[in-house]
């Protein structure tokens, strides 16, 4: 009799997943450029990061869904600027997890078919969330999408488009927006360890008169879960925001799944139009404007927020220079793994330790993972796919490369068949013990309610039901706006993104494009 609880379907779609992803990651590797750092350990702590993940993400996912399943999750999420919808859900959840399994593969700890249960579980947490999340789109992934990230739903596109203000090269709003992206993308790029992934883009939208809408967005900006961050951004009084940016005479042809975009012409600051500031959380029922009263308004809190995140920087830089390299490789790999800590966080289950510690069994791997060793097996993962596991048949010819390769080990079907000392199917329902040389982190949290603690942020999103997630609201979606524009529940959905808009307040369902452009413009 079989060991295992999975069924032919559920492998065949779990090695389906593996096929894609990986393909998907060979691309990424080849098109897209990679940050080295003089500071930070980055290929070390990468790898880290990905050990802790095989290791940890299985028993997390399942405590979270024990209090809140995926779509539940993406239904409260929607509406707001998460990182569950960036880069780190299209791309690093189910990759960080596989190529920390296939570094274990190659090494000889573990064989194709151990953790198979595992991750079955991973991946099919994975694709529920994302259908969820991203059913306007109707894409699991920007790669479906034909890599364009246009997961907006028309009321909150057609808010920004209103409510955004017109600005030229030259004027003080066009500087302003220009030098708040510069300090932002930098202070983004430091706190998260010189890595990418607590900024995203999404888009484009089109906004008519060869302009189109790319969206760009910014997470773990104030004090949170981030123990070096702690006492260091109190000044800046939130913890993420959204730049919404109209741009003429540019199409952006490429958003993927690491949230990097590709444009022709190239993107110009020149090009950009129009601009408007937002911010939200998981206690938010969508976007909240932010100095959009008038131009003069968001021109200052630009000008502001730019200097108070130069401010930052600086400190930030000042604490880190005195990190010693465990707590380099620490502060990298949390970044990494817990780049889907939100999802305890909305499902009112997060635990500190939870998502920054190491686990022991991936912590005794740090000894090998020093700068030398850390680069050549991080590339060896990603691009020339040079070692065992990645070699199939002659006769193979992988996407994008032709070559007899795969970038993941597909779980062997035999495991239908196997005895129960054929294979382990998890790592184990509970987590290990882990460890870090972090320090202590400061329980306080920022977030549009005002100041909590980690317990206090739990009980608030446990009580918190976004009107979008109510049951009269929760499933209508553009498709269903299309035939019913007219109808006082039409209304109540966008009502909910409306109500603060400078613009388009009460003007329900019915409006087009030009609609709006023309509001926009009296």
């Amino acid at each position: 009799m079989a060991a295992t609880k999975l069924s032919y379907a559920d492998l065949l779609q779990t090695n389906n997943i593996m096929r894609c992803q990986g393909e998907e990651t060979l691309f990424l590797g080849i098109t897209r450029t990679v940050q080295e750092s003089k500071f930070f350990p980055v290929s070390a702590y990468v790898m880290l990061g990905y050990l802790n993940a095989f290791y940890r993400y299985p028993a997390l996912l399942r405590k979270v869904e024990a209090a809140m399943p995926p779509e539940e999750i993406a239904d409260r999420i929607r509406n707001t600027n998460s990182k569950l919808k960036s880069m780190g859900t299209n791309w690093c959840m189910p990759n960080f997890y596989l190529l920390g399994r296939e570094m274990l593969i190659n090494m000889g700890v573990i064989r194709p078919q151990d953790a198979a249960e595992d991750v079955a579980y991973v991946l099919d947490f994975w694709r529920r969330y994302q259908l969820a999340w991203r059913r306007d789109d109707g894409h699991l992934t920007n790669l479906e999408g034909g890599h364009r990230s246009q997961v907006l739903p028309e009321r909150q596109v057609q808010v920004m488009h209103a409510d955004m203000f017109d600005c030229a090269e030259g004027d003080e709003l066009h500087e302003a927006a220009i030098n708040f992206t510069a300090a932002i993308s930098q202070y983004a790029v430091l706190i998260a360890c010189e890595s990418r992934v607590c900024m995203t883009n999404h888009g484009p939208y089109n906004l008519g008169e060869d302009r189109e809408l790319l969206v760009r967005e910014f997470f773990d900006l104030g004090q949170g879960d981030l123990p070096w961050l702690d006492n260091i951004a109190d000044e800046l009084p939130f913890s993420r925001l959204t730049l919404a940016t109209g741009v003429k005479d540019t199409h952006f042809y490429i958003v993927d799944d690491w949230g990097s975009y590709e444009a022709k012409p190239e993107y110009k600051a020149e090009n950009l139009v129009t601009v408007g500031l937002y911010t939200s959380d998981d206690l938010s029922e969508t976007h909240i404007p932010v100095g959009m009263g008038s131009r003069e308004e968001l021109t200052q809190t630009l000008n502001d927020y730019a200097q108070k995140l130069k401010d930052v920087t600086t400190k930030l830089w000042e604490r880190l220079a005195g990190y010693q390299r465990e707590q380099l490789m620490d502060a990298g790999a949390f970044t990494y793994f817990a780049i889907i800590r939100d999802f305890a966080h909305v499902a009112g289950v997060y635990d500190q330790k939870d998502w920054f510690t190491i686990d022991e069994r991936a912590d005794r791997f740090r000894v090998l993972l020093n700068d030398e060793y850390g680069n050549e097996i991080l590339g060896a993962l990603f691009v020339p796919l040079s070692l065992n596991s990645h070699q199939q048949n002659e006769y193979q010819m992988m996407r994008h490369s032709g070559l007899p390769k795969r970038t993941y080990s597909p779980i062997p079907y035999t495991v239908l068949q196997a005895e129960d000392d054929d294979y382990v199917p998890s790592v184990g329902a509970d987590l290990s013990p882990g460890v870090t040389y972090l320090p202590e982190k400061v329980d306080r949290y920022w977030t549009t309610r005002g100041t909590m603690t980690a317990d206090e942020l739990n009980q608030a999103t446990r009580d918190f039901t976004p009107r979008l997630a109510g049951e009269d609201l929760r499933y209508l979606d553009d498709a269903w706006v299309k035939y019913n524009f007219d109808t006082p529940l039409a209304a109540s959905l966008y009502e909910v993104d409306q109500e603060q808009s400078r613009v388009l307040a009460g003007k329900g369902a019915g409006l087009r494009r030009d609609d709006v452009e023309r509001l926009r413009s009296e």
